[in-house]
């Protein structure tokens, strides 16, 4: 393996207001869980019982009250909505709070959470470059000098940071195509991605390892997470009930399309299969146990669970007695 592998929690912002979503987390922590990802979005992915906390205020909170547990966004989006310079001080800020417990996970966003503002949605091309430039800002910022900066995109003047972080927040890049992922390989402290019933695209380690070897760096050094979503329920008909709020993720091309309003999401959902989320739905811990160990094996030493579970608690609770336990011992 290489690495150590630790196992982290999602914090669901869409699915639950923000102080509920920190019982979860003490929950979690104390269950033994290593590390907490949020969502950073300004609407959630379903309108119906959708809730959308602010990201960066609630990782305060959150590293506030635990003690140990690592805290990062999955993903900020440096599109329109926040600048560059923002990020780094929001990100620095808790650095100096939480030294050695914060990460920060960059990808190219959605339009749910940048049109609603009146802003644009650029193409593709255009919010992979704005990543790039955000990437290279952060890094500067971080160092403490005054920085200056003419992008394509963004434009600093004599820009400092006044308040630095005490040790290195890690920069993650979420990737499900080959672009980001290879700028992750670049540039990032590690690499982010989403498991889907079709598996990891080849395509897109392939690309981070083409990054990682231009960058002269170590492939296998690199931090990968991925994101499992699970239902569990010993009902099997309950947990594919809860899991069927993210149908529209299934869509083709879903974070790719301009649609900003959960309520074009949930329409869109009903016309996805519910049998197609099965693939996400559990019966029994040994299953949820045997696909983590199939994601460690692809090569992934950071394995985030999110849960769409009917009973969140009961399943922080069975997944840290019956799960946590035998994968810290085998890895």
């Amino acid at each position: 393996m290489g690495m150590n592998v630790s196992l982290g929690y999602r914090a669901v912002e869409e699915k639950w207001q923000p102080s509920r979503l920190l019982d979860f987390v003490l929950m979690a922590e104390k269950q033994g869980f290593d590390f907490v990802c949020t969502s950073d979005h300004f609407h959630p992915w379903f309108h119906e019982g959708g809730c959308a906390g602010h990201a960066w205020v609630w990782i305060g909170a959150a590293a506030a009250r635990t003690e140990s547990v690592r805290l990062g966004t999955g993903v900020t989006t440096p599109s329109s909505r926040y600048h560059p310079a923002i990020i780094a001080q929001a990100f620095a800020t808790l650095g100096e709070m939480f030294p050695g417990r914060i990460f920060l996970g960059l990808g190219t966003g959605e339009a749910m959470n940048e049109v609603p503002l009146g802003l644009s949605w650029p193409p593709f091309r255009e919010r992979a470059k704005r990543l790039e430039e955000t990437i290279k800002i952060i890094k500067l910022l971080w160092k403490g000098d005054f920085v200056t900066y003419n992008g394509e995109y963004f434009t600093l003047r004599d820009a400092r940071l006044y308040t630095l972080p005490k040790k290195t927040v890690p920069m993650y890049v979420a990737a499900s195509g080959p672009t980001a992922a290879k700028m992750a390989g670049l540039y990032a402290d590690g690499f982010m991605t989403l498991y889907t019933s079709s598996g990891v695209d080849p395509r897109v380690l392939a690309s981070l390892r083409e990054g990682a070897k231009e960058a002269e760096r170590s492939y296998d050094e690199i931090p990968k997470m991925i994101e499992v979503k699970i239902s569990y329920d010993e009902d099997y008909e309950r947990a594919l009930q809860s899991m069927s709020r993210w149908r529209s993720g299934l869509l083709p091309n879903m974070f790719s399309r301009p649609i900003h309003d959960p309520r074009e999401l949930d329409r869109l959902g009903e016309t996805v299969d519910i049998q197609k989320m099965a693939d996400y739905v559990f019966t029994d811990m040994d299953s949820c146990i045997e696909l983590i160990e199939q994601l460690i094996e692809d090569g992934f030493n950071e394995v985030e669970v999110s849960s769409s579970s009917p009973d969140e608690e009961e399943f922080i609770e069975k997944f840290g007695r019956e799960a946590l336990p035998y994968l810290k011992q085998e890895y």
